[in-house]
C-alpha cells in the first residue's frame, strides 16, 4: 500500500483548484473478546480513511466539496479528485468561508504509522484469563472485550500544511452476571496502553456490585438524590457538550440561546464553582495540537483544517464561558474562536474522594451503575431520557442497603449542574453509551438532587 504522505503528494499534485486538503487516518486495532467467561476472538484491524478536501473561489469567498474512501490505492487518486472537485463547483458558495491556513508544520510528518497489536495486552491477557477462570469457579458468567486503538492522522495542503498527529486509546468494557443471570453489573476503563488496567480493581468492582443484589428493594417512580459514578457523568455531559455549538445557539436552537436573542455566555449555571475545560497540552490525556474535519457541521469547519488549538474555559467557577465556535461563527457571534476539543476536563475545586465516599455521606439516595439509551426530548432545555442499566442501588446513612428496579429518567444536564449536592476527585473515565465517541473525559462522580426518575423500568 502506497505511503499516507504519498498518497497525499500524489493527490495534490493533481489538485488543479484553487485550494485541496487531504486528510488520512490511518487506523489499527487489537482487540480481545470473551463471553460467558471464555475467550472468544482476539485479532488486529488496519484501515485506512482518505478524504479529499477540494476548494473553488467564487469570488470573495469559496464553494468546497469533499470525498471520503476508504483504503485508496494509487489507481483511485483521479476519481477521488474528480468527485470532489465536481462537489466543489455543485456546491455554492459557503457560508462558513475562512481563509484557509498555510504553510504549517506539526508533527513528524514522515514517519510511519505505529501499529499497535496483540504484545499491547501482555500484561492484562494473563491476568484477564485468571479472572475468567475465577468466575467460572464462583458460578459468575463474564462478557466483555478489551481493544487498543492507535490512529494517525495526516492533513496535508497545497497551501503548505503538513500536519501529523498520533492518538493511542484503549478500553475495556466487562459485564458481570450471576444467579442464573438474575443480578448484572458492568464496569469499564481507558488506558492508553494497558499497563495501568488493573484486573484486581475491575474484579472487585464487578463482585461487590453483584454481592449488593442479593437483597431486593423496590421503590417507587420520584425524584431521588442520585450518585452518579464518574462514567455516568461523562454520559450526561457529552451530550451538553454536543449541544454546545455558537452557531445553533445565535439562531436560537440550543439550551444556551438567550431569551431575546443571543448566547447565555456569561451566565451562571451551576451552584458550585464547577470548570470545565479543554486543553491540548495536558499531559494526562494529550490532545491534538490542530483542527481537523472532514466535514463541515455544527461543531466545525473545514475551512478551520489547520488552525492551532489552545487550552479553552468552556464553564469556570460555574459560569458558561464560550461555545463551540468555527471562525465564521465567532465572527457571526462577536466572541473568540474556540474549537471543539478532544479531552474535557470536569473538576470542583476541593472535591476530594472516590465513589465509595460519595456513598459514605450519603443520608439517603440511590447509586446508579450506568446511564443507558440516552435520547434527547426537549433541546431548548435539554431535557433527556434513559434507562438506568445494571444495578441500580438503594443508600440509607452511608451504606448500601440493596438493590432497587430500574428506572426511566428524565433530566437536563444544564439543569443538574445547579443542583450537584457534592462532587469527588475527578478521574480519567469511561463513559458507556458514548464510548465509541467520546474519549479523554476527565470528571468526578457526583451527587445531583433530585435526580427525576419518571417511571419503573422492567429492565435489567
Amino acid at each position: 500500500m502506497i505511503a499516507a504522505q504519498d498518497l497525499i503528494e500524489k493527490v495534490l499534485q493533481k489538485a488543479n483548484c484553487d485550494e485541496c486538503i487531504v486528510i488520512v487516518k490511518e487506523k489499527s486495532q487489537a482487540n480481545l473478546r470473551w463471553a460467558n467467561s471464555t475467550l472468544t476472538t482476539n485479532g488486529v484491524i488496519q484501515e485506512r480513511n482518505v478524504t479529499v478536501l477540494a476548494f473553488v473561489s467564487t469570488g470573495a469567498v469559496m464553494s468546497t466539496g469533499g470525498v471520503t474512501r476508504t483504503n485508496v490505492s494509487e489507481s483511485e487518486i483521479d476519481s477521488l479528485f474528480s468527485e470532489a472537485i465536481s462537489a466543489a463547483k455543485a456546491a455554492g458558495p459557503a457560508d462558513d468561508y475562512a481563509p484557509l491556513a498555510k504553510d504549517v508544520a506539526i508533527g513528524e510528518w514522515s514517519n510511519s504509522h505505529n501499529p499497535t497489536g496483540p504484545e499491547v495486552f501482555s500484561k492484562f491477557a494473563p491476568d484477564l484469563g485468571e479472572m475468567l477462570k475465577s468466575s467460572v469457579k464462583e458460578k459468575i458468567e463474564l462478557f466483555g472485550y478489551a481493544e487498543h486503538t492507535n490512529l494517525t492522522t495526516w492533513v496535508g495542503s497545497k497551501g503548505g500544511l503538513r500536519l501529523r498527529n498520533d492518538s493511542p486509546i484503549g478500553r475495556v468494557e466487562m459485564t458481570g452476571k450471576s444467579h442464573e443471570r438474575s443480578r448484572s453489573t458492568w464496569e469499564g476503563v481507558e488506558t492508553h496502553d494497558f499497563k495501568d488496567v488493573s484486573i484486581e480493581k475491575i474484579e472487585k468492582a464487578i463482585k461487590e456490585r453483584l454481592n449488593w443484589q442479593a437483597r431486593k428493594i423496590d421503590l417507587a417512580a420520584e425524584k431521588y438524590d442520585a450518585i452518579l459514578p464518574a462514567g455516568a457523568v461523562a454520559d450526561l455531559y457529552t451530550w451538553m457538550i454536543w449541544v454546545s455549538g455558537a452557531r445553533d445557539t445565535w439562531e436560537g436552537q440550543s439550551v444556551f440561546s438567550k431569551k431575546g436573542g443571543g448566547t447565555r455566555v456569561g451566565e451562571k449555571l451551576s451552584n458550585l464553582p464547577v470548570n470545565l475545560y479543554s486543553d491540548p497540552a495536558s499531559k494526562l490525556l494529550p490532545g491534538s495540537p490542530f483542527v481537523t474535519h472532514s466535514v463541515s457541521s455544527s461543531l466545525g469547519s473545514i475551512f478551520d483544517n489547520g488552525q492551532l488549538t489552545s487550552r479553552v474555559d468552556w464553564l469556570k467557577d460555574g459560569v458558561l464561558q464560550n461555545l463551540i465556535q468555527t471562525r465564521a461563527s465567532a465572527q457571526l457571534t462577536s466572541l473568540p474562536f474556540t474549537p471543539i476539543g478532544d479531552n474535557f476536563f470536569m473538576e470542583i475545586p476541593g472535591a476530594s474522594g472516590d465513589l465509595n465516599s460519595q456513598i459514605e455521606q450519603m443520608n439517603e439516595g440511590l447509586l446508579l451503575t450506568t446511564l443507558w439509551y440516552i435520547r434527547m426530548v426537549d433541546p431548548n432545555t435539554l431535557l433527556l431520557t434513559g434507562l438506568t442499566r445494571d444495578g441500580v442501588y438503594y443508600v440509607k446513612n452511608g451504606e448500601v442497603q440493596g438493590a432497587t428496579n430500574n428506572f426511566r429518567w428524565n433530566d437536563s444536564p444544564v439543569n443538574a449542574l445547579s443542583r450537584i449536592k457534592a462532587a469527588g476527585a475527578s478521574e480519567w473515565t469511561q463513559p458507556r453509551e458514548w464510548a465509541e465517541y467520546a474519549t479523554h473525559l476527565h470528571v468526578p462522580p457526583m451527587v445531583i438532587g433530585e435526580f427525576n426518575m419518571s417511571t419503573v423500568s422492567p429492565g435489567s
